[in-house]
């Protein structure tokens, strides 16, 4: 009976990892796993703007927007060809330190980033899926 109670807690908690898991499915928005710096030198190359979800681990609509806004295909259509895409805790790695730089004090934090470095968008709280896409509109060729 032990064994079995072991088996089920294990396998509730490996499925609660894939639903807090980053969105990159492919009809939504596909996150690159690249540092900030890099990001820029890519934006600057592509003559594209970054978008940086800047979010905290324990933010319930940092989460909500995750498992919904971000899985949308029609938003992920417009920022994967638009920008490139970065997900970034802002409590971890390279994070805090952006999150000084770009003053980052709610989550989410929605930026539009060009490759210099300088925020040409800012977009504070949760977005559904036609609210963001508003707010990005002029960016969207």
């Amino acid at each position: 009976m032990k064994v079995l109670t072991i088996v089920i807690v294990t396998m509730g908690l490996i499925s609660l990892s894939f639903i807090n898991a980053p969105s990159n499915s492919p009809e939504g928005i596909n996150f690159e796993d690249i540092s900030f710096e890099e990001a820029l030198k890519k934006a600057k190359k592509q003559k594209k703007l970054i978008f940086v979800d800047a979010y905290a681990v324990w933010c319930g609509p940092c989460k909500w927007m995750d498992a919904n806004t971000f899985r949308e295909k029609e938003v992920g259509d417009a920022f994967n060809s638009e920008f490139i895409n970065l997900k970034i805790d802002m409590e971890k790695g390279e994070g805090p330190e952006l999150a000084r730089k770009y003053n980052v004090r709610a989550y989410p934090t929605l930026l539009l980033i060009d490759g210099d470095g300088k925020v040409v968008k800012r977009i504070v709280g949760m977005q559904k899926k036609d609210q963001l896409l508003s707010q990005v509109e002029e960016y969207i060729d």
